[in-house]
């Protein structure tokens, strides 16, 4: 451990505080799906499926903020950065909860986005700082649990603060938590980054460091991938709420079933930490993307048959499931295949990598998220094109890399 680290934070402490720096970003995500309707009626009555653009525009912002949050706190240390990002989602958030029209509360849902990248991105340089080894896998995975229990709660939080304030109350719940997190971390973490081991913010290397990082194919094509997948994710989560509330009138459910399939999502990590180390990471990408495609095909096939209420439902509650699933099976493992060429830029690369897969993938999710008709046509389909082209690009990837050594 650093010797900037204070004694008086035990580990116990630490890994709490860097875990609700990591939730900062699902709780801003997931919290908001059951205020969708609301907001829709309220600030796009003729229109109300644009309130979907509510999670996108957050992630888009997240994407952008995540190509400099990394660079800039090597540069000037890592609590300054996470204060600006704090002061710019508190802002933001305080903005959006007297918002009169959605576009006013998109801008702001953009600038939380960019303010939220800062505990997202630096957290991770934190533990990397105090932490080495073993040891900071250990932490690292102790924190991740605890972050994988976010989403299967914030839903149903959100909804009990719009039960109790409406939905306006719930930027207002942001706020509150950025200030308990930042003021937490303000008086119990010394700043990890020595003066010292800083290095100077300069764009020409961060430009550099993107033109590399494309020019070799492993590390392009597992970006490429690394999109789709996030696209499926998103664009899951854009249209999830509109689909229990308007196709299977289960709106006062949903935050419930979203725990439910959020917490047997969050078994896919374990599934991966074992499978991985015997069939390497591009079989498992490989084996989701073509299981996805199964699923997806037959959920497409599925909905076009005759089906009671109820047994439509628990197919896509299953479906859903999956497609959660793979995302645990896959982002991660595309996220190291990334960066394995790039260590000699690891920290620049991953903030380049986490902001492009990002940002692409919420420009692919939005368009499809406004595509929702009262059908599950919109959401099958592309999630099934997403699949079907993330495994291609796999398939390619093999036969680039068997190239490779004769190169």
């Amino acid at each position: 451990m650093s010797e900037n680290a204070t004694p008086s934070m035990s580990k116990a402490e630490f890994i709490a505080l860097i875990a609700m720096m990591f939730a900062t970003i699902a709780f801003s995500i997931d919290a908001m799906l059951p205020a969708l309707p609301e907001i829709g009626e309220e600030l796009s009555p003729s229109d109300i499926n644009r309130a979907q653009l509510i999670l996108t525009s957050f992630v888009l912002g997240m994407g952008v903020g995540t190509f400099f949050t990394g660079p800039l706190s090597d540069a000037f240390g890592r609590k300054p950065v996470i204060y600006a990002g704090a002061t710019l989602y508190i802002i933001s958030s305080t903005v959006a909860w007297f918002a009169s029209s959605l576009e006013l509360v998109l801008i702001s849902r953009v600038l939380m986005g960019i303010g939220a990248a800062g505990p997202r991105v630096v957290a991770l340089a934190i533990v990397r700082d105090l932490y080495s080894g073993r040891e900071m896998a250990r932490l690292m995975s102790i924190a991740m649990m605890i972050f994988t229990l976010v989403p299967a709660f914030a839903p149903m939080l959100g909804a009990g603060i719009i039960a109790l304030a409406g939905w306006r109350g719930i930027f207002a719940a942001f706020v509150l938590f950025a200030i308990i997190v930042v003021s937490w971390m303000g008086l119990r973490l010394p700043e990890p980054l020595a003066k010292e081991n800083r290095r100077p913010f300069r764009l020409p290397l961060l430009l550099a460091s993107v033109g590399e990082m494309f020019a070799h194919p492993t590390v392009r094509l597992s970006i490429c991938v690394q999109t789709l997948c996030m696209g499926m994710l998103f664009t899951t989560l854009t249209m999830v709420q509109p689909i229990y509330d308007v196709i299977f009138d289960r709106a006062e459910s949903f935050p419930f079933w979203f725990g439910f399939i959020a917490l047997v999502s969050g078994s896919a990590s374990l599934l991966n930490a074992a499978l991985v180390v015997r069939v390497g990471m591009r079989r498992m990408v490989t084996w989701s993307l073509a299981a996805q495609i199964f699923f997806s095909g037959s959920m497409l096939v599925l909905e076009n048959m005759t089906l009671s209420l109820n047994m439509a439902f628990a197919l896509f509650v299953f479906w859903q499931t999956t497609i959660f699933f793979i995302a645990g099976t896959t982002l991660g493992n595309l996220n190291a295949m990334a960066m394995e060429p790039m260590g000699h830029i690891a920290g620049m690369a991953a903030s380049v990598i986490g902001a492009i897969a990002t940002v692409l993938a919420a420009v692919i999710a939005a368009p499809i998220g406004l595509l929702f008709d009262g059908s599950l046509l919109p959401v099958t389909l592309g999630v099934l094109t997403m699949s079907c082209a993330g495994l291609l690009l796999m398939l390619h990837m093999a036969k680039v890399e068997a190239r490779l050594p004769a190169e």
